[in-house]
Formats: C-alpha cells, structure tokens, sequence
C-alpha cells in the first residue's frame, strides 16, 4: 500500500482522510500544518509538523500528497510547490460519489460523499466537488474551483480556474463563469459571470469585484 500524506488539519482533511480510508489504497502517515506545525494527533494519524518535513518525508519514500486545504488560490498555489518537489498530487473519490464512466477527473480533486458526476466532464487539478453536489453533462471545472455541498451545475456549464460555488447554489445550464468568481449561498446563476467578481441572489447579479 503506497504512503500518502495529507497536507491540512482542519474540518476539511477529516473529510479528505475518510474519503483516503475507505478507498483502501493508500496509507495515511500524517499531516502537515503550517499554521500550527506542533506535532499532535489528529483524526487517526499525526500532524508531522509544517512543510519544511517535506524533504524527509520524500526520503522516507511518500511520493502522494493530498491538499486538504479549503482555500482556492492556496491548493492552486501549493499544487504547482510539491509538484516541483517531485510529489504525485493524489485522487480522493468517496465510494458514494457516483462518475460517469468516461468522466475525466485530474489530479488533486476530491469527490465526496453522494456528489454526481455525468457524462463528458472534465474535471481540474485540486478541484473540491463537495458533498451531494451535482455536476450535469459536458460540464468543464477549471483548476482550483470549489462546488460547495448541494450546489448543482446544469448541462454545459464552464467554470473557470479557482471558481467558488457557494452551498445549495443553483447555475444553469450553457453558463460561463469566469476565473477567481465567487457564487454566494443559495443563489440561481442564469447568465454568464465575468472574472473576479462576488454574485449572489436570485437571479445572481454582480455585487462587487474581487
């Protein structure tokens, strides 16, 4: 069984490590933390201490790295920092997630527990498909988006890089939305958003820039 390391210790790496666990193909030997690198137990394993373990750790023969950090530009940012380091940027699928057989799904992406995923897709690195989000035909997920839990994306729909997709939000379908936008909770997107802006509401309308 190959060695995985989680980098995170939050809310969001006890979903990635039990999504890791039940996927049965990897062996947890701890976490990272930047922002509190004290070693300590966390969710099953250990935190290890902060990115400066990473060279050790590669020596000892951990070569997958799962980013279990919330933060679009982060995991974009640290996806292109351990790939340079010659680490493998892992998949985490819960075994609920239902995918279209020919569904295409890059490096780095988690896909929870109950999220669908239907034919023609494709999927980014470090993408976070969230739990009971649904994601329609030939839509295209840029790298470093976020479909948030019970959020749902109609046919066709193009995210592009580091989109965040707020809870229970609603995007039909045939709709662009551009780099680095944010799609409050709750809202219903019926026309294309442009890059860097925050949009909420029913209809979703532009309310401020990035």
């Amino acid at each position: 069984m190959n060695k995985i390391l989680i980098w995170g210790a939050s809310g969001h790496a006890m979903v990635v490590s039990d999504i890791i666990r039940l996927q049965a193909e990897y062996e947890i030997v701890g976490y990272l933390d930047d922002i509190n690198p004290k070693s300590r137990e966390f969710y099953g394993s250990v935190v290890l201490g902060g990115k400066d373990q990473l060279k050790l750790l590669r020596d000892q023969g951990v070569h997958d790295i799962f980013l279990a950090i919330g933060n679009n530009d982060a995991r974009l940012t640290l996806g292109e920092y351990i790939k340079s380091l010659g680490f493998d940027l892992a998949v985490a699928i819960h075994p609920h997630a239902v995918i279209a057989s020919d569904v295409f799904v890059s490096p780095g992406t988690m896909v929870a527990a109950g999220a669908v995923i239907n034919p023609g897709c494709r999927i980014g690195e470090n993408v976070i498909i969230n739990t009971s989000s649904s994601i329609d035909h030939e839509c295209i997920l840029g790298d470093g988006s976020h479909v948030s839990p019970g959020a749902h994306l109609a046919g066709r729909v193009a995210l592009g890089r580091a989109v965040w997709i707020g809870l229970g939000a609603s995007i039909s379908d045939h709709i662009t939305i551009g780099n680095g936008t944010i799609v409050g909770a709750g809202s219903v997107v019926v026309r294309d958003l442009p890059d860097n802006v925050v949009a909420y509401g029913n209809p979703a309308k532009v309310r401020k820039n990035r």
